[in-house]
């Protein structure tokens, strides 16, 4: 069994790692201290239940419909070029619309920013169709080796595992380079990546799309 939960906390890890929406927007709250432990539960939670149900054998079926796969890839698309606009404007003027807007949600609206960063966790961690590739299809594609319930169980374990320690490790780990962020420029700077990144999701999405 301890071989089964190591190979599933390196395979989940392995696929998690990769920066990505969901990744940048997680450091982002972390930096911040804004909702940072909210954010990484949704992701972590989100994460985990996909990874329950690829081990179930949920994946396939969504790896092999053609209607679903495509819903979830333009309503991600959606979603990504959303965002990545939003971190545009906020790269050209740090200390206007999204600085300001965080800062004001952590104030007098504290309940309304928290449910505002929960769902733009969820909307990262469910419209982005690679996820459910990752979590679903390729973890749960890995999980079948194994004949025996107690070596699966070992496997989900071990992959969830990963999962909760990278996205609390990226949000708890956010905070101790907030001197970094100190200064505009270096919102700017991040606001730009995660544009880019955002961007480029999209891109791959409708590129994957049109070529279907």
């Amino acid at each position: 069994m301890f071989f089964a939960l190591l190979e599933g906390f390196l395979v989940s890890i392995g696929l998690i790692v990769a920066i990505g929406p969901q990744n940048a927007y997680v450091l982002r709250q972390g930096i911040r201290g804004r909702h940072a432990l909210a954010v990484a539960s949704v992701c972590f939670v989100a994460d985990a239940s996909l990874i329950t149900l690829g081990v179930l054998g949920v994946g396939a079926y969504i790896a092999e419909s053609a209607t679903l796969s495509a819903i979830l890839a333009w309503g991600g698309v959606v979603f990504l070029l959303w965002f990545a606009m939003r971190s545009i404007r906020s790269a050209i003027n740090p200390e206007g619309i999204g600085m300001q807007q965080m800062d004001e949600a952590a104030g007098d609206a504290k309940d309304a920013g928290v449910k505002t960063a929960m769902l733009h966790a969820a909307a990262f961690s469910f419209l982005n169709p690679w996820v459910y590739m990752d979590t679903m299809a390729l973890i749960g594609g890995v999980s079948v080796q194994y004949d025996t319930s107690l070596e699966r169980n070992g496997f989900w374990i071990g992959a969830v595992v990963a999962s909760c320690v990278w996205f609390y490790g990226l949000a708890l780990g956010g905070k101790a380079m907030a001197p970094l962020f100190e200064q505009p420029i270096t919102w700017r700077v991040l606001d730009s990546f995660i544009a880019i990144v955002m961007l480029l999701v999209a891109l791959k999405l409708v590129s994957s799309q049109l070529g279907a």
